[in-house]
């Protein structure tokens, strides 16, 4: 029998999934002067209201002006400088060992990935970065001095759902237009969805979710709070998530519990097809032969 492994995808959202809060409440907005976070928040949402703009693009460009006023230069290295600070729910940071560890165990290779409308370099800076295949996210272009000058990636609702294709495909650039529209046949894709598992907290990982879900993979709804967990619940009833689980990461937690579950059942259906095609074609040669 085939002895490969399948490659499972573990796709997570940050702010509020992994880490409580956003990632900019971290210290980014106290070095701006902004002591209480919700009024850079509500800075953001009248910017936003007033030019009709998208409200992720406007925090990219608050962060940059804001840097500015406060008498900072918005480079990769401040911003990663802030990422350090990041906290996480707890169980977070040993996550990624007891899960890899688990699937090394039963033979499942594990992929992990961020999917954020957060900011990239702040990822890149935090403890955990370095688990993660790839990290998906927004992130500025830079000038010759190392400046942030343009946004090059804005991440929102539905732009979220064209990395869990670029992750299904194999595609690590956020610049590619060409493979990503190329037809591939699903059983040929890298990463099945069926071997998807998405992570996430709020509006904006709704369709991701609800992507992954109805292409027979697993979607949770993770919540941090009461009014987290009401959406959770919500999303739920709705059909839209797998599961609802409170953000805790530890061995003990229902979250580990059910990821091990998922990947012994994408275990057992894995070994299971690879019975079904020898026995096709075990069928088609003797068929070849004239034994029939």
């Amino acid at each position: 029998m085939n002895t490969t492994q399948p490659t499972v995808a573990l796709v997570y959202d940050f702010d509020g999934t992994l880490a409580p809060g956003n990632m900019q409440e971290f210290g980014l907005l106290q070095s701006f002067g902004y002591n209480d976070p919700n009024e850079f928040w509500n800075h953001c949402d009248q910017i936003a209201k007033t030019n009709d703009a998208g409200g992720i693009a406007v925090v990219m460009y608050a962060i940059q002006a804001e840097a500015q006023r406060a008498g900072l230069r918005c480079t990769r290295d401040l911003l990663r400088s802030f990422g350090k600070d990041v906290q996480f729910f707890p169980g977070v940071e040993q996550w990624f060992e007891h899960i890899n560890a688990y699937a090394k165990e039963i033979g499942v290779n594990v992929k992990h990935y961020i999917n954020s409308s957060g900011i990239k370099e702040m990822v890149e800076g935090c403890a955990i970065a370095n688990n993660f295949e790839n990290i998906y996210a927004c992130t500025y272009l830079y000038d010759s001095n190392g400046d942030a000058c343009w946004p090059a990636v804005v991440v929102d609702y539905t732009k979220k759902t064209q990395f869990l294709f670029k992750i299904n495909k194999g595609i690590r650039e956020v610049s590619d237009r060409v493979r990503i529209n190329e037809f591939v046949p699903s059983d040929e894709r890298p990463v099945p969805f069926t071997r998807m598992i998405y992570f996430g907290d709020g509006e904006t990982d709704i369709p991701c979710m609800r992507t992954v879900k109805s292409n027979g993979g697993h979607s949770f709804a993770v919540y941090g709070n009461d009014k987290k967990r009401t959406l959770a619940q919500q999303l739920l009833e709705e059909g839209r998530v797998n599961f609802a689980c409170a953000a805790d990461y530890t061995t003990n937690g229902e979250i580990m519990k059910i990821v091990m579950r998922i990947l012994d059942k994408i275990k057992a259906d894995y070994t299971l097809s690879q019975h079904e095609a020898e026995n096709r074609d075990t069928l088609n040669m003797f068929a070849a032969l004239g034994e029939f």
